[in-house]
């Protein structure tokens, strides 16, 4: 068997001739598995010279089928032989495949069907593909303080109950339950996303927890927080972004939101595929019961190793990674009680999600319902406080212009 796979409109044609049965299957599982880790999201199946099909060849096209459609994209089969349309029609998958009997039948959107115009841009060989909407300055929140956190001073007195219906998107230290004498050892890094909270307790052996939030019970549900930040509205901007060349860091992608965007503090949620992240978290929470005892910082030379987890090297590559962050556009936007959310010399803070692998949707119209699948129904498996140098080849951000 052969497999070439060529470029035509834009979209990734793959040629297959000779036989797709359990010798052969696996090789074209491995080219339809790079074809999607690379973004691709629509492939042609050309099976003009393939004259059998064996049942695992069959199972390696449902599996890639079905990972493509929950980011709206598809394989599509043309050409079919005889013997293999009679296969794809006995087992049922002539319903599950869109099949054409020529090549000039293939047609080649790469958006949804209900999709508006979208502005292209190339900024430094990432490509942008970039939604406008006229909104309201959303309303940003600085929720608790940072002020206790060096010295592992906070006591239950410092926490901060969030209503969940009061933070459609937010990061910080925080955790769930409702007594702090059963939570207070669980803080940990914090993303909350569409109500829903998820996070990273600073214990010896974490493992990420979450809450989802339906509407209906955003009300009655409070969420513990040390400190943090919360923020909501609707994107004045989505922004889908892709790197033809090599992967596009986070503090990139910051500077170029603040460009587009100049001089706004600005909320934004991502949603992108990981080319490699650089995040930390704390190792203990910083409560009054875990203050070092040699009376320094937490982030002190001596007592950070215990502290903070940081990284050597980047991780959880190919992973989805789901986040929220504030960027400040301009030096006066991070001023006053606001300049305690960034770092110093920093004008980006950034918390995410980590979750399984799993193909993205590119599809602009639908970053709300993209962003509601992958926080719903894939496995997380870390948050991370991510640092600038994290990189994505591909992915979609929502920009909300706040007020300060």
């Amino acid at each position: 068997m052969d497999i070439v796979v060529t470029h035509t409109s834009g979209l990734p044609w793959i040629r297959i001739s000779g036989r797709m049965d359990s010798m052969t299957a696996p090789d074209v599982e491995r080219c339809l598995n790079e074809l999607i880790t690379s973004g691709r999201r629509r492939l042609i199946l050309d099976m003009e010279a393939v004259h059998y099909m064996s049942s695992l060849a069959l199972r390696v096209l449902l599996t890639a089928q079905k990972q493509l459609k929950k980011a709206g994209g598809e394989i599509a089969i043309c050409q079919p032989t005889p013997a293999v349309m009679d296969i794809l029609t006995m087992s049922g998958f002539n319903l599950l495949f869109q099949i054409y009997d020529n090549p000039e039948a293939v047609t080649a959107p790469d958006t949804a069907p209900d999709a508006a115009p979208e502005e292209s841009l190339n900024i430094a060989g990432v490509s942008l593909r970039c939604l406008h909407r006229d909104s309201a300055p959303g309303k940003l929140s600085v929720i608790g303080s940072q002020k206790k956190l060096a010295d592992s001073g906070y006591e239950a007195s410092d926490v901060v109950m969030v209503r969940a219906s009061d933070i459609q998107y937010g990061a910080g230290l925080a955790t769930l339950g409702d007594n702090y004498d059963d939570y207070r050892s669980f803080f940990g890094e914090t993303v909350v996303l569409h109500h829903s909270l998820f996070f990273y307790p600073a214990v010896k052996r974490p493992a990420a927890d979450f809450m989802l939030c339906a509407p209906q019970t955003a009300e009655t549900v409070f969420y513990p927080f040390l400190h943090g930040f919360g923020f909501g509205g609707e994107f004045s901007h989505r922004i889908a972004f892709e790197s033809t060349d090599a992967p596009v860091s986070l503090e990139r992608l910051a500077q170029m939101a603040a460009e587009l965007i100049p001089g706004r503090m600005l909320g934004i949620v991502f949603l992108a595929e990981s080319s490699g992240l650089w995040g930390m978290h704390l190792r203990q929470t910083p409560t009054a019961d875990h203050r070092p005892d040699n009376g320094k910082s937490i982030f002190d030379a001596e007592n950070f190793p215990r502290w903070i987890n940081f990284p050597v090297e980047p991780a959880h590559v190919h992973h989805i990674v789901a986040g929220v962050g504030l960027i400040a556009g301009g030096m006066s936007a991070a001023s006053g009680h606001l300049q305690e959310l960034f770092a110093q010399g920093s004008r980006m803070h950034c918390h995410a999600a980590i979750f399984s692998r799993e193909p993205l949707s590119k599809h602009l119209n639908r970053f709300d319902d993209e962003l509601k699948r992958i926080t719903t129904e894939l496995p997380v498996v870390s948050v991370q406080h991510l640092m600038g140098q994290s990189c994505f080849h591909h992915g979609m951000i929502g920009i909300i212009e706040l007020e300060i």
